[in-house]
């Protein structure tokens, strides 16, 4: 522990086959700031899905945890893959957190072996499309990178599931942060996208001030919608996407396809900036 998982994966088998993320430097992020990253024994992690099959033989889907699993190197990682496979008959999809960098280190052939084992599902955090706020987060990868790493994963066949964080940029850089995110997701071909609102750990805060390099002005609950507008009125991407914004973070939960369900998700967001539909409750949003 802390051991985090992706909403959509709460009702699934989680195996860590890592501890930490290999990168952890970015600013935002305080989820693995207490683990030393760790390539976990295959010894180790057969134990657990040993362990896991026989509590629950007919799971179907699996998350590998911690913070990036494909750091791991591509023979260990299919050596797991195959094991899941074998023990788990109804197997079907396999998933983990995947870092920019990560992928760009895999090979195009790589990719795909692995995607042909069920790994076919990558959680990618893009959290802003713009130069200026990836710098200032040190996320360690800038536009152009993101849309070369998610098109190289969805080349291999693997669905990416990309998350943005509104109110990244506080006041002073909003426009630039959502601008910058629907240029990416305009160019980049995901198979989901999730938001989630800037939620700042008290153990991060002062290090992503520092970071920011300029005084942050936090955006209320009303600008955070404002940008979401924003965000799904200028979305055109290259192929439909599951729309997503119910982590716990977030103000306000909403569900749709892009481009089809704009409108309604429009509509949603003008009642709660009216008042007529009621926000999250902020003593229940975390992490």
């Amino acid at each position: 522990m802390p051991l985090y998982r992706p909403p959509a994966e709460a009702e699934n088998l989680i195996i860590q086959v890592t501890l930490g993320c290999s990168f952890n430097q970015c600013s935002f992020c305080a989820m693995y700031r207490s683990k030393q990253y760790t390539e976990r024994p295959l010894q180790a992690v057969f134990a657990d899905i040993h362990q896991a099959a026989a509590l629950r033989p007919d799971a179907h889907r699996v998350f590998l945890a911690d913070g990036d699993a494909l750091a791991l190197p591509t023979a260990q990682l299919l050596a797991i893959l195959r094991e899941l496979a074998r023990v788990l008959p109804r197997l079907t999809r396999v998933s983990c957190y995947a870092t920019p960098a990560n992928i760009q280190r895999k090979s195009a052939d790589e990719l795909a072996l692995l995607q042909q084992n069920k790994l076919n599902l990558l959680y990618v955090g893009v959290e802003s499309g713009s130069d200026v706020m990836l710098k200032k987060i040190t996320k360690g990868a800038t536009q152009r990178r993101m849309i070369e790493v998610l098109s190289k994963a969805h080349a291999s066949g693997m669905k990416v599931s990309a998350t943005v964080i509104l109110g990244l940029g506080g006041s002073t850089h909003s426009d630039e942060h959502i601008d910058g995110t629907i240029a990416l997701l305009n160019s980049a071909p995901v198979t989901y996208l999730s938001t989630l609102q800037l939620y700042l750990d008290e153990s991060i805060e002062a290090e992503f001030y520092k970071k920011f390099g300029e005084p942050f002005e936090a955006l209320e609950d009303f600008a955070v919608l404002g940008e979401q507008q924003r965000l799904i009125s200028g979305l055109n991407p290259p192929q439909p996407i599951v729309f997503r914004s119910n982590h716990a973070s977030n103000a306000l939960a909403l569900a749709g396809n892009l481009p089809r369900d704009r409108e309604k998700l429009l509509l949603q967001l003008g009642e709660a900036t009216e008042g007529t539909r009621p926000l999250r409750p902020k003593f229940i949003r975390s992490l």
